[in-house]
């Protein structure tokens, strides 16, 4: 594969040089271990896939237990003015302000799981009120992108830098697994742009219809996403440049956070089709990232199946979810708790001896 060159941000360029490959040792001893267990081997599927990944990730054949977070990235988007949208771009600020309170559905999910749930402002379009946000607000929301660029360079970048740094802290105060989760209206439109371009798919058949739009909303919704690409015209090789030019700054901060968890060495749980988008925009920037995520969900947002294809990866769960902001990466850590107690606590065959 040929690399190209980029002039990076210091947190980031040190970030991807820490960037390597899982530890191949533990996950035979891991297998080893699953094999053996009173079962036939193989029988619990992705369990067993998900705790061999895990004993990789961590480089031990029998993995911890978790200390979970989700990381609740919250930005608007300036393509809301193009109309199609019916909810208010108020909802975006109001959802990150009423996590505080734990009414909202990661909330409720993150809670029943036992994760912290972090929210960042990292480019809602007014100021935030509450101690839960982190306030790393790169801008106040982005420009229209079917005019021109959604950011430049630069303000991506910085947004990428937000995600790792929050990522870095987190697990600094000893969080050991990453959930990614968004909020900012018009973020479907956004993610159907920059998926188009990452995954080379036709507009559409990655423009779904996102909180309910109707046929003459969608339609309108499809268009902005062609002009989008157009005007922009994003480079398919540069993923950075694709996020500056049609994407958020929620996608851009999100794969900071994914990045963050390879170089630190911790799993990082995949939501849904914003989050996704996301996973591949850092996939793309260091292939390696790949190997610490989880997916958790197929979204029932129309592009999720090619954000997981253009991943290689196959979902935990096929809920008809697509509320997004970490729902399926909550529901998703119950499943991950379950694979590490089975490879940690049941029996194998020795024990019958």
């Amino acid at each position: 594969m040929k690399w190209r060159v980029f002039i990076l941000g210091t947190l980031l360029k040190t970030t991807l040089e820490k960037i390597t490959g899982l530890d191949q040792e533990a996950m035979n001893l891991a297998r080893e271990r699953l094999d053996g267990l009173l079962k036939p081997p193989g029988s619990l599927g992705k369990l067993e896939e998900i705790a061999v990944r895990l004993a990789g990730i961590y480089g031990q054949p029998r993995p911890p237990l978790a200390s979970k977070a989700i990381v609740m990235m919250a930005a608007d988007n300036g393509v809301y003015q193009e109309g199609f949208n019916g909810y208010s771009q108020e909802i975006t600020k109001a959802v990150a302000e009423l996590a505080g309170a734990g009414l909202i559905g990661v909330a409720v999910l993150a809670r029943h799981a036992g994760a912290r749930l972090v929210v960042v402002d990292v480019g809602i379009k007014d100021e935030v009120e509450g101690q839960h946000i982190i306030k790393k607000k790169i801008r106040y929301g982005t420009d229209n992108i079917t005019c021109g660029p959604a950011m430049s360079r630069s303000e991506a970048e910085q947004a990428i830098e937000v995600g790792i740094d929050v990522t870095n802290k987190l697990i600094h105060e000893g969080i050991n697994i990453i959930g990614t989760g968004e909020v900012g209206i018009c973020n479907t439109t956004t993610s159907a742009a920059v998926l188009a371009v990452l995954s080379g798919a036709d507009p559409e058949l990655v423009v779904g219809k996102g909180t309910g739009a109707d046929e003459k909303a969608y339609q309108a919704k499809l268009q902005a996403v062609k002009n989008a690409l157009v005007v922009n015209r994003p480079d398919p090789t540069d993923p950075i440049d694709v996020v500056a030019k049609v994407g958020g700054l929620d996608i851009a901060a999100l794969t900071g956070c994914y990045l963050a968890a390879a170089a630190n060495k911790k799993p990082v749980v995949i939501d849904g089709f914003i989050a996704g988008t996301a996973a591949l925009v850092a996939a793309k920037i260091n292939p390696l990232v790949k190997e610490y995520m989880i997916p958790s969900h197929c979204s029932a947002e129309k592009g999720a199946q090619v954000v997981l294809q253009a991943l290689n990866m196959e979902p935990m769960l096929y809920m008809n979810m697509r509320l997004g902001e970490g729902t399926g990466a909550a529901l998703a850590f119950n499943l991950i708790d379950a694979a590490v107690k089975i490879i940690n606590e049941m029996g194998s065959f020795a024990d019958l001896a």
